[in-house]
Parts: structure tokens; sequence; C-alpha cells
């Protein structure tokens, strides 16, 4: 929800959007419960064809509570006022010390995020942000374009171009990024990073969003710590509604929202269709859900990087394609695909013959997208599939 899309015509649109369904839980009205902005009596412990749990339960007690350290280990959140930043690199919810014996600093520098970029991050997200297939890009777009609609019922004629949603242009707090990267990147093995490598890989992203902290420019030798953190302001920091952050009425926040969604006058009240229901050409109401990004892709870069370049004269066929786009989910058991050298998984993988197991690979099969989601040849597939099967055996 914007503050930037078109209210008025919104509430003259011909269909109805659905935006968010909201069921409490705890310590939900036994007589009322909410549902996609709509009020429900609740009536036999069911709000329609709906149960409700009814159950008065005030305390649970099972097993012995959490320590200090185990919670400050396990309570990693980081708010969108900065509360939960950490001021130290930590590990098993104790300071890491310094050779001093002190704690040591949690810190890091544009340039060394983008040493950790580069080594972690790229093969997904692209060189500089600029995104892959299947990974969203990073670094780009404008406030601006968040007003294009991708598909507005309530326009005569849908802009076609997509609003460029990336870290600059929408998110309207950096401690989302912060707390996202420190929690679950990089994909094949998170949770790995220390603080100092979280803050340095942050304040790299922030550089290539040209975001500024407290009007100074985040240059290679930037370095981000939790008090320069703390004045960081995104460009989008006003664009949503309702209004929820009420720190000083948290409740407000709540009742904010309820009211918002209360009122279907916000999101479209129209009636339903079920034949007939697009009148005029079609086209004109094609919901474009990928993002083209040969545009943004190619964009002029101010700084030159280039990648480690690994030695290919000791390399076996595919193994270099492998390293570069494939080592991230078939390095690591938990994602869940076939881990190189694992011999029982990839003799259960060849049960279904080597032709299938090609036929898989181009095409994607379960959460794999075709080709890894990157752009290879059907040969060159077929030789990292090579690689990885006779590395397994």
């Amino acid at each position: 929800m914007f503050k930037l899309e078109n209210i008025i015509k919104h509430k003259k649109a011909l269909l109805s959007v659905s935006l968010l369904t909201v069921l409490t839980t705890t310590g939900f009205s036994k007589e009322v419960s909410v549902d996609g902005g709509i009020k429900y009596p609740v009536k036999d412990g069911k709000y329609t064809l709906y149960h409700i749990n009814t159950q008065n339960i005030k305390k649970f007690n099972i097993g012995r509570e959490a320590t200090s350290t185990e919670i400050t280990a396990w309570d990693l959140d980081v708010m969108y006022d900065g509360s939960g930043l950490p001021e130290y690199d930590m590990k098993h919810g104790k300071p890491v010390l310094d050779e001093n014996g002190q704690p040591k600093k949690a810190q890091g520098s544009v340039e060394e995020g983008a040493e950790l970029y580069d080594a972690q991050c790229v093969m997904c997200h692209g060189d500089f942000g600029s995104g892959g297939k299947g990974y969203p890009k990073l670094a780009g777009g404008t406030v601006e374009s968040l007003k294009n609609q991708r598909l507005n019922p309530a326009d005569e004629h849908p802009n076609p171009s997509n609003p460029d949603k990336t870290i600059g242009s929408f998110w309207p707090y950096a401690s989302t990024l912060f707390w996202y990267i420190q929690e679950s990147m990089p994909f094949n093995a998170p949770k790995t990073l220390t603080n100092s490598e979280t803050y340095a890989l942050t304040a790299y992203l922030l550089s290539l969003n040209d975001i500024t902290i407290d009007g100074e420019d985040l240059d290679d030798d930037y370095i981000l710590d939790k008090e320069k953190f703390l004045k960081i302001v995104m460009p989008n920091v006003d664009g949503f509604y309702p209004e929820t952050n009420t720190p000083e009425n948290p409740k407000q926040g709540v009742k904010n929202m309820t009211k918002y969604l209360g009122n279907p006058n916000n999101y479209g009240k129209g009636t339903r269709c079920m034949k007939d229901c697009v009148k005029g050409d079609i086209n004109e109401l094609v919901l474009r859900i990928q993002d083209d990004l040969t545009k943004t892709a190619n964009e002029p870069l101010s700084t030159v990087r280039e990648l480690p370049k690994l030695d290919t004269s000791i390399m076996l066929p595919g193994q270099v394609d492998y390293e570069t786009n494939c080592s991230a989910c078939h390095s690591n058991a938990a994602i869940g695909a076939p881990v190189v050298g694992d011999k029982d998984a990839w003799a259960k993988v060849m049960e279904k013959g080597i032709e299938q197991v090609y036929y898989n690979g181009i095409n994607g099969i379960n959460t794999m997208p075709p080709k890894g989601g990157v752009d290879i040849s059907d040969e060159k597939t077929k030789e990292i599939i090579d690689y990885m099967i006779n590395s397994s055996k």
C-alpha cells in the first residue's frame, strides 16, 4: 500500500481486490473476527465456515526459562527504529573479544562489502546488484516508478511498465536490509556472516543505491557501524500508509490498520464477475509478472570491479560454470538439491536415466528454475550436469 496510488480511481474500480487477510489468533474478540477487512460475527466457535480457537490459555509451562545469553543469541531482530542493531561482533550470545580482551566493535566498509558481495552474492544477484533470472535486482529504480501500476483496473489503459522496486527505491527502512542479510544470506549458508560482515554488505548495497548518510556519500572507505546506521533515511520512508509506526502509542498503529482495512472503499468494492468480464482489448489487462532485466543490467557503472579469475587450466569440463552458477544450491544439503559428492543422492537422481536428468536440468524441476535460473545453452547445462554426476561417483 503506497501513498503514490490513485485512491480516487481505486474507489471507482470495477474489480474487487483483496489486499490482506487478518486472522486474530490470540487476544482476539470472541464476538468478531476480521478477514480481509470485513468483520464477521463469531458463533459457536466459528465465523462463517472457519473455526476459531476460543481456549482461554494464559500461560504455557513447558521446559525451563531461557537464559539471557540464550535469548541474546536467538533474538536478532532489528526494528525499523534501529532497535536490535548490534554494537559488537557476537558469538553464542556473547561479544567477541579483540586481541586486547575488549569487545570487538561491529563495523564494515563499503570496500569490504564489495569483496564479500563478489564472493557470496554475485552468482544470484548479478554484478553490482543488477539481478539474475529468478533472483531480484538490488540496486537502481526510482521512487517515481512506484506510480506505475502493472494492472490498475481503475485506469482505462493500465500502465504496461512495472514499478521498479529495489532497496533504494522501495524499502522505507534500512533495518530490513541488515536483518534480512544476517538472517537469510548467503542463500547456501544463512546465519554465517558476522555482524561486521553484515554491516559491510549493507554499506555496499546502500552505496550502489546512491544512499547518503547524514549528507555523506558512501565511498569505498566509508565504514558503517551502529551509530552511523541510525542516521540513515531511505528515499521512500514516507511512501506507505496507513501509519503504523506509532511508538508513543503502539496500539494506535493497530487501530489505524484496522480502520483502513475495515473500509472497503480503500481497495475497491466492485461486483464479482465469472463470465465475459473483460470489455475491450484483452491485451490491455495483461498482468506482466516478469521483470525484464536487460534495460537495467547494462546501466553505466561508476566503478569498475573485476571478479577474481578462476584458474581454468586445472578445471574439468563444466566445473567453471558449476562454481559460478550452481554451487550456491548444490553445495548445501539444507537447500534440498542433491549435493555434489553425495554418492547416494546422485545415485537416486540417476535412477531416472541421464536423458531425464538432462531434461529436468534444462526445463527445471521442483523449486529449481530452468537451467538453475541462469542464461546458458542446453549443451553447457548438460556439461555441468555431467561434471556434478562424475564428481559424485
